[in-house]
């Protein structure tokens, strides 16, 4: 049986894609650049605390994103913020 697009996978150490290539409107943080809470390691250092932004904790890592490697999220993420980026 293939594996679903939509199954759930561990963060990739060392990644940080989806809070680089996605803009993040409550946090003022234009798509492309890391947002302020990423670490020197790449992880977040408000996860799972109340300030987290709500699109951040629903965004969540599937092989339909993240791929096989960090560019391929990177690139995924990039075409999604250019395809529903408003006007």
């Amino acid at each position: 049986m293939a594996e679903s697009c939509a199954t759930s996978l561990a963060c990739r150490p060392g990644c940080g894609a989806c809070c680089i290539a996605p803009s993040i409107s409550s946090l003022n943080k234009p798509a492309g650049v890391p947002c302020r809470h990423l670490d020197t390691d790449l992880r977040c250092r408000i996860f799972g605390q109340p300030e987290r932004p709500a699109c951040c904790g629903g965004l969540q890592p599937s092989l339909e994103m993240c791929g096989l490697s960090r560019g391929h999220a990177l690139k995924w993420l990039g075409e999604l913020e250019t395809l529903t980026h408003p006007g």
